[in-house]
């Protein structure tokens, strides 16, 4: 018992957060697939903002019990992100895309592992490249093509990686050969264990907008 207690007290010590590696990915899993459900499930736009601000409410409530798990906080983030764009400026999204960056600044100082930091960088990229600059907002090119990359440093064959750099090139850039290798990188990505609705979600949209690109492409 006085060995297992001082082992106990050794890991704590030594700074070993007080879930585990299991317990974060669990969380993250649980909040990703609301998400997917409200985001490619739910028609009814009324319908799919108060089931957005209900996770935000959830995901809030369990970072304040858990503030040493990063997963509620990406997933808080992430949600904000989707909501400011539900919502847009008359729904108040700048607030809600600054509170979005804040949460996931906040996860990205709590070393998550690969795969939460990669969701961090991809929506960070997102947002820095859709959100207006100074002085309205924080939106910053060059940021948003360091977070995208750094998303693909760490998930090479990842689909939301993939997907948010085509969209960058797409929206921003117009550099249209380079967005569709991505998104065609997008369709080729391989399935993500429980996020079955979010992949064919995903994929929907790159198959749209691949199309859209390679219009342009022969024009």
């Amino acid at each position: 018992m006085k060995k297992t207690f001082l082992l106990l007290a050794g890991l704590l010590l030594a700074g070993l957060p007080a879930f585990s590696a299991a317990h974060a990915e669990d969380t993250a899993l649980q909040l990703s697939q609301r998400w997917d459900q409200i985001k490619y499930k739910t028609a009814d736009k009324k319908e799919r903002v108060a089931a957005y601000e209900k996770l935000i409410a959830d995901a809030k409530a369990l970072a304040a019990k858990e503030p040493e798990n990063p997963a509620p906080k990406v997933w808080a983030g992430i949600t904000l992100a989707t909501l400011g764009g539900e919502v847009g400026a008359m729904g108040g999204a700048l607030s809600k895309v600054k509170e979005a960056k804040a949460l996931l600044e906040e996860a990205l100082a709590l070393h998550p592992g690969p795969e939460l930091e990669t969701s961090i960088h991809t929506t960070l990229g997102s947002l820095y490249y859709q959100v207006p600059g100074w002085p309205l907002g924080y939106g910053d090119e060059d940021k948003a093509v360091e977070h995208l990359n750094k998303a693909l440093e760490l998930s090479p064959d990842g689909l939301d990686s993939h997907f948010w750099m085509a969209s960058y090139l797409w929206d921003e850039t117009r550099k249209y050969k380079q967005a569709a290798e991505h998104f065609r990188k997008t369709l080729a990505a391989p399935a993500r264990p429980g996020r079955e609705i979010a992949d064919a979600g995903r994929k929907a949209e790159a198959k749209e907008l691949l199309a859209r690109v390679e219009k342009k492409i022969r024009h």
